[in-house]
């Protein structure tokens, strides 16, 4: 039995990072120029930069708290922590650019990680996990949730279905 110094791992935040790292890695898994072992590298980086960054940011109890640290944006700027994990594969600015949307929005919040691509598009929800969510979170206006308003695209819990 070993003995730990300090808090635990943040285990509660692993599957939104995981979630997160798995779409962004298979962004640029599918633009066939990144190898799978780049993408190991990468993936393995964009993780612990992820945990890193949010470990003073998470709050299970308050999911909407720190939503607009966590998020992650590319809006014709990329976001940071996805450059410096690109970089450890050798991959550049521009290249990036090349590879990933032009417009992406990944909001990483307990129990949900979600996207948007392109300032008007649908918000799609990549992970979802059932949490006791506490009575004063109902009805709070988030980054997403202010985004949400006014809009006329479908709600990301719209369900399309297509018949042949």
């Amino acid at each position: 039995m070993s003995q730990r110094r300090g808090p635990p791992p943040r285990a509660d935040m692993l599957p939104e990072i995981a979630a997160a790292v798995g779409f962004v890695s298979g962004l640029l898994r599918t633009r066939g120029c990144v190898s799978e072992q780049q993408l190991q590298v990468f993936s393995g980086a964009l993780r612990e930069a992820l945990a890193e960054h949010y470990k003073h940011h998470w709050f299970p109890e308050k999911p909407f708290k720190g939503s607009g640290y966590r998020c992650i944006r590319i809006n014709h700027k990329m976001d940071p922590i996805i450059s410096k994990a690109a970089s450890q594969i050798g991959l550049s600015l521009p290249q990036l650019y090349q590879l990933l949307p032009s417009e992406l929005t990944l909001w990483v919040d307990p129990y949900e990680v979600s996207y948007r691509i392109g300032e008007d598009g649908s918000i799609c929800v990549l992970y979802e996990a059932t949490a006791a969510k506490p009575a004063s979170s109902y009805g709070m206006l988030t980054c997403k949730n202010q985004m949400m308003i006014g809009r006329t695209s479908p709600s990301k819990s719209y369900i399309m279905t297509v018949s042949s």
